[in-house]
């Protein structure tokens, strides 16, 4: 292993968060201007009747199908809230798709992932890792049983906002356990 490395040095494939936005404004100025609740209700029944067609190819699971080719997956966010931002949430709605990234089948549901890892990188104001309260690492934990992952690892800067404590070395930490984890991929 070359003790230089950077983590630029690692392939990597951003997905496209502006496309994501767009979909996601898209989305909610649909929701705002409607003018009833079966409006609303369309939004979703369009997405059920393209999945019922057998239509996953539609650009509108694009998201789905990067997630479900993809080697790894790594995920970052702050801890907003007890979890993370609504965003992120929106995304692994657009991702979660029967046929694409899990299957229904008569024994239950199959992840159809094929991802080896998901990493879930996290900075945190409070103290919060093991904590109950902390719902954003234990949805994603299991997301990845979900979709069929090979394993789950969560790496978080605890104590960012916390008066008197070392947020500078909690956040170098992170970072290290981050460069070691990548020197194992």
């Amino acid at each position: 292993m070359n003790e230089n490395w950077k983590f630029s040095d690692i392939p990597y494939h951003r997905p496209d968060v502006e496309a994501l936005q767009a979909r996601y404004d898209a989305l909610t100025r649909r929701a705002r201007e409607a003018r009833s609740p079966e409006e609303l209700v369309e939004i979703v029944r369009q997405r059920d009747a393209l999945l019922a067609q057998g239509k996953t190819d539609h650009p509108r699971f694009r998201f789905a199908h990067e997630i479900a080719e993809a080697e790894l997956v790594v995920m970052a966010a702050p801890f907003w809230d007890l979890s993370f931002p609504a965003l992120l949430k929106v995304y692994i709605e657009q991702v979660s798709v029967d046929g694409i990234t899990f299957g229904s089948t008569e024994s239950g549901l199959q992840g159809l992932c094929r991802a080896s890892q998901l990493v879930f990188l996290t900075t945190r104001g409070g103290f919060y890792t093991g904590d109950a309260m902390e719902m954003g690492s234990r949805y994603l934990d299991a997301l990845h049983t979900f979709f069929g992952i090979g394993a789950y690892t969560c790496i978080a800067a605890d104590g960012m906002d916390v008066a008197g404590f070392d947020a500078a070395a909690s956040l170098a930490a992170a970072i290290d356990r981050a460069k070691a984890l990548a020197r194992t991929f």
